[in-house]
């Protein structure tokens, strides 16, 4: 069930008219549980049997994490991490693995090849890792206490509700059991802070239904073989286009998650920070998809040590989690190519940070040519995802070398800038407003100003949305 879709929005206004009503102010977690399951279950209802599965077995392991015998709480924990990583494997990277080791034509290899890919696995279990991981760190970390209940119907019942909670449950923002679980308790209809949520539902589908989903009409031309027709400019403003596209739909999907979230009294984390002002590759990652970045650093790079043992290991650390980062967003090596792409840039910048530290701040000469070289680097690197074939990425950098003096169809490059330019106003208007209030001059002028904006949005989502499509992060 897409968000930007009818029944998504009957089913959120339907599951909001009960929710508050006091009949149901009891039963407020067990209402948002049987929608999510629902909202789940719609398109293929025979993946909630796996879902569930998932459930039970982090229930299980999580419970006997903090309730078990002493001497066991170790090996539950590590059963629980273990069973969500093997699920996640055989279902996400099956197909990966018979295609590569498997020669065309062997009925094993054709067996992993066509396992199907369960929409959100990436994402619901890497919260049951997270639930379980953090109930064992619970046992001496006062917080952490609750996120565990003594009655195990109490437990099964909130774990059930954290992984399934429907504005997240499909793309994010990946949620972490010490960050959402305290919040499950009562809520009045007098708590939704109603502006936070316009704000974030109308950002959201303006970025999705307007900017994501009319310049997916263009970027199309990325696909092979229909990029080998045009000129080495067209193909570089369709990787700019694509850039502007991926952050516009994921975004957007955040915020509109964000969003829903809230109208039931609940808080996500903000998953996207205006990625494309960073002048770092470390800024950039720690504005873009934060939920997996800091899932990642909290539950992967630390763990292996983190910069705690040497620079040596900490480059180490730094590829390990960036290339397996890259595998979690899809069964393709080119993924891994991603990732790696992104692990050598943040060690490399490391490394010169390490042997050449700066003082004081840089000037803004210098974070500007930064800038512009991380949101290069940046843009380059999605080719990979659009391209998952390895071999089509070649192809299309040969083709920008080698199409120069071909004719360019100004269309595109009209249509690309024109959606575009939302984007990078937004981001320039965050820097506006941080130069604002850096300077101690107030923010009166945007204050005035932002009525307006989101009116205007808001015009442009019912008279030029693009036609609805998938969002991209439902393929990982």
């Amino acid at each position: 069930m897409l968000f930007n879709s009818l029944e998504f929005v009957a089913l959120v206004l339907v599951t909001l008219a009960l929710y508050y009503l006091p009949f149901f102010r009891f039963l407020q977690v067990q209402l948002l549980i049987a929608a999510s399951l629902f909202f789940y279950g719609y398109t293929n209802p025979k993946l909630l049997l796996l879902f569930i599965i998932s459930v039970i077995i982090n229930v299980t392991t999580s419970y006997l994490v903090v309730h078990g015998q002493e001497r066991r709480r170790k090996l539950y924990a590590t059963v629980g991490v273990v069973i969500n990583l093997l699920i996640l494997a055989f279902f996400k990277y099956s197909p990966l693995f018979g295609r590569t080791f498997f020669p065309e034509g062997n009925s094993v290899g054709e067996f992993l090849a066509y396992i199907p890919l369960p929409i959100g696995i990436s994402f619901f279990t890497f919260e049951g890792i997270s639930l379980v991981v953090d109930a064992y760190r619970g046992r001496n970390i006062p917080e952490y206490r609750s996120l565990v209940a003594k009655s195990v119907f109490t437990h099964a019942r909130n774990t059930t509700f954290f992984v399934a909670f429907f504005p997240h449950l499909v793309a994010g923002p990946i949620l972490k059991a010490h960050d959402f679980i305290p919040q499950i308790k009562e809520k009045y209809l007098r708590q939704i802070d109603w502006t936070y949520c316009y704000k974030a539902l109308v950002t959201g589908y303006f970025l999705k239904m307007v900017i994501a989903d009319q310049l997916n009409h263009h970027t199309f031309w990325i696909q092979y073989p229909y990029f080998e027709s045009h000129s080495s400019f067209v193909l570089i403003v369709l990787l700019f286009g694509y850039s502007i596209q991926i952050f516009a739909d994921f975004a957007g999907y955040s915020l509109i998650a964000i969003g829903v979230a809230g109208l039931f009294g609940y808080r996500l984390m903000q998953n996207f920070n205006f990625p494309y002002i960073s002048s770092s590759f470390s800024e950039f990652w720690r504005r873009w998809h934060i939920s997996l970045s800091t899932f990642l650093k909290e539950y992967l790079y630390i763990p292996l040590g983190g910069n705690r043992k040497g620079q040596g290991r900490t480059y180490f650390n730094l590829m390990v989690t960036m290339i397996l980062g890259g595998l979690w967003h899809g069964a393709a090596w080119s993924y891994a190519v991603w990732g790696t792409f992104h692990g050598v840039a943040l060690a490399l910048e490391r490394f010169w940070n390490d042997r050449f530290p700066t003082a004081g701040q840089p000037s803004l000469f210098r974070r500007i040519v930064s800038g512009v070289v991380v949101f290069s680097f940046v843009t380059l690197a999605w080719l990979l995802f659009k391209l998952t074939d390895f071999a089509h990425v070649i192809k299309y950098l040969q083709a920008i070398t080698r199409n120069v003096s071909m004719p360019s169809y100004m269309a595109i490059v009209v249509y690309v800038a024109l959606y575009s330019t939302p984007v990078v106003l937004y981001h320039f208007y965050y820097l506006y407003k941080a130069n604002r209030s850096n300077s101690g001059r107030g923010d009166a002028i945007i204050v005035r100003s932002e009525p307006y904006l989101y009116a205007l949005m808001l015009f442009f989502i019912l008279t030029n949305s693009g036609i609805g499509t998938d969002f991209i992060y439902f393929q990982f």
